[in-house]
């Protein structure tokens, strides 16, 4: 583990390699698993704020699932908030273009020029995974390996793109730049640059 302002950072974060390959995956990760994107508490007031404006970016069926349910839920067993689902797993904020590739209809929104917030923290980082010990006060970073990111692998191996290189602006954006200097730092001295 690597210390970095009293948030722990996993080696494999410096030491994998990762570049997303929505060509091969068709964006899964906002597909499969069992728990919706996490979300900060002041992200559910931003969404609120904004939504009227993402609203046209929202498939239909995910509109009418976000009027009845709200667009997200408290997980009891992860104690966070997360982005609620549609009932076959899916982000309520993820579309598809006629490519099959998904896409958040957050994201879509910020880059048409409507709002100035890109996309939940937790989905920008991904596929770093931040980790909260309440009890103890610290943050921890962690590389989410999953097999359906088994193309983002391939891809980074073949760039040579380490996962927290791929994940820079993120990190920027939730820890600031001189967050990123120092772990980009720690990586070439473990490198041995």
């Amino acid at each position: 583990m690597i210390l970095i302002d009293e948030i722990l950072v996993s080696e494999d974060l410096v030491r994998e390699q990762f570049v997303c390959n929505l060509q091969a995956c068709l964006g899964a990760c906002c597909i499969e698993g069992d728990y919706g994107a996490p979300l900060e508490e002041d992200e559910i007031g931003i969404i609120e704020s904004i939504l009227d404006k993402i609203v046209a970016f929202i498939p239909d069926d995910s509109r009418k699932k976000i009027e009845e349910d709200g667009f997200f839920k408290y997980n009891k067993k992860e104690e966070t908030l997360e982005t609620n689902l549609m009932p076959d797993g899916a982000c309520v904020f993820m579309g598809r273009e006629k490519s099959g590739i998904t896409y958040c209809s957050i994201e879509k929104s910020y880059h048409a020029g409507k709002t100035d917030f890109r996309k939940p923290i937790s989905c920008h980082l991904y596929p770093v995974r931040v980790s909260h010990n309440k009890s103890k006060s610290f943050e921890a970073l962690n590389y989410d390996q999953w097999d359906i990111c088994s193309p983002a692998c391939s891809y980074g191996q073949k760039l040579g793109i380490k996962v927290y290189q791929f994940a820079k602006e993120a990190l920027v954006r939730k820890y600031g730049q001189a967050f990123y200097d120092e772990l980009d730092a720690a990586a070439r001295h473990l490198d041995g640059k």
